[in-house]
């Protein structure tokens, strides 16, 4: 402080009781009892600063010579703080956006509640309503980055046939088999992969039925010929599927990294381990053991159904929500977990005595895993008043517990969803006929700025910036 001592300063800034602030350019002079009215905010701060720089904490600059405090903030929005100091109430005009002036009141150290009550129902729903407009916009730049890169690595994998032997006519194959809706052929071909998965599926289960058995001579369950015949026309067809794909590929390397091809895999590999271990059997009895593991193999069947999702776009989507809602089936569990904790300690404390059926706290576990799921077998009911109190609540949190992360989880659901259909729509608008030519339309700013903003927030995590930089940087983005 050139030429003045701290005691100094501090009388000639508060001379005659007043404070002399400059915002952005309007300058106003502010008496000292008004501040004080408020000690929490930035300007009534100021009163109590005892040197130089802790002047400078709460200002941009200060102009000794003029005993003026200098703020880099919006004008435009400073004479609502200046009515709050002289009211003791915000109003908030309708006009005004309303995350500027929620960072312009933050600023100042000014307090949402001070808002007045003819205001704050307008300005807490307008405050909402963006929130929920940001999270559809975020979904909508995310689902289009999101099928921009997946096009893009479409593209460069339908690129790698322009220099292999028979590049157009193997394309034209792998377009048919992996992109079903593409063309006609694909259609039909997809329709026909359907009914033999359909078939099999419904194959396995008629041979389940005691209608449809077949005993041998000895009184031994063999397989009935015409559900034999299905099953071998089935793998053969799924067989097909697979070694056409992988005939096909444009990268041999990465082909099993594709979960719809480990399915393809796990479709027909138990019956090639059956069809292994039964002949093993046959050649060594001493290895009788192992014809249980065939038994077990043969159930594996029904994941078959799991290629459809080749052909549904829904099961697609289902899956991708599934390995981006980790969270949220975690938090779901995480509830779970306490409410069956709870409850059942409270049904064992309760029924202990008088049910046999809840004796134990493990199979209370059982009993209130059953009522918060609201599956309600009733293989074992609390029989008390208490603990028909009981289970009510159960059941009840059960539903809170439920509903609440579902809730997420079909939002994440939805944005796969419309994800898949644009990525569908622009590969059938794809045209191989002549090479590769350009990629379909895509809105590239969008894609562009959600690059940019994701380098932006990296490189924020690195390294600290000033509230002026965020500020920069929020108003760009």
């Amino acid at each position: 402080m050139t030429g003045q001592s701290l005691e100094d300063l501090t009388e000639a800034n508060f001379e005659n009781n007043e404070i002399s602030i400059n915002v952005g350019g309007f300058k106003k002079k502010l008496r000292w009892n008004t501040l004080s009215r408020f000690p929490e905010t930035r300007l009534a701060r100021l009163l109590s600063c005892q040197s130089r720089e802790s002047i400078l904490e709460l200002c941009d600059d200060y102009d000794d010579t003029e005993n003026e405090f200098y703020f880099d903030r919006n004008p435009a929005l400073f004479p609502y703080v200046l009515n709050f100091y002289n009211t003791g109430r915000l109003h908030v005009m309708a006009e005004l956006c309303i995350f500027s002036f929620s960072q312009e009141i933050e600023y100042w150290g000014i307090n949402e509640f001070f808002i007045d009550s003819c205001c704050s129902t307008m300005y807490h729903g307008r405050k909402i309503e963006p929130e929920q407009e940001d999270w559809d916009d975020k979904s909508e730049e995310e689902s289009t980055t999101s099928s921009f890169d997946e096009i893009l690595g479409f593209y460069n994998d339908a690129s790698k046939f322009d220099n292999q032997p028979l590049g157009n006519i193997r394309r034209r194959i792998w377009l048919m088999l992996d992109n079903p809706g593409y063309s006609i052929p694909s259609r039909i071909f997809s329709f026909l992969s359907i009914l033999v998965v359909l078939g099999s599926i419904v194959t396995m289960c008629m041979n389940s039925m005691s209608d449809f058995q077949k005993f041998d001579s000895e009184g031994n369950p063999v397989e009935d010929p015409m559900f034999e015949m299905v099953e071998h026309f089935g793998i053969g067809w799924f067989t097909f599927e697979l070694v056409a794909r992988f005939a096909v590929t444009p990268d041999l390397l990465r082909f099993f990294e594709h979960p719809l091809n480990l399915i393809d895999l796990m479709s027909i590999l138990p019956f090639y381990l059956t069809l292994f271990i039964n002949l093993v059997v046959e050649s060594s009895p001493a290895l009788a053991n192992l014809g249980r593991v065939a038994q077990v193999l043969r159930l594996t069947r029904i994941f078959r159904i799991l290629k459809l999702a080749r052909h549904s776009t829904g099961l697609r989507s289902l899956g991708a929500t599934l390995k981006n809602s980790y969270k949220e089936l975690g938090l779901l569990l995480l509830y779970l977990s306490v409410g069956v904790s709870f409850f059942s300690v409270v049904a064992y404390t309760i029924e202990k005595e008088e049910n046999y059926g809840l004796t134990t706290i493990p199979a209370c576990w059982w009993w209130a895993t059953v009522s918060m799921t609201t599956v309600g077998y009733g293989d074992v009911v609390p029989g008390s008043i208490a603990g028909k109190i009981t289970a009510s609540a159960c059941i009840l949190a059960g539903i809170l517990v439920v509903v609440l992360p579902i809730t997420l989880i079909f939002n994440k659901f939805s944005h796969f969803y419309k994800r898949q259909k644009q990525l569908e729509s622009a590969m059938r608008s794809c045209d191989f006929d002549e090479g590769i030519k350009e990629v379909p339309s895509i809105n590239l700013r969008n894609y562009y700025a959600h690059k940019v903003k994701s380098l932006m927030e990296s490189l924020s995590n690195m390294s600290r910036i000033s509230p002026s930089e965020q500020s920069l940087k929020n108003s760009i983005l």
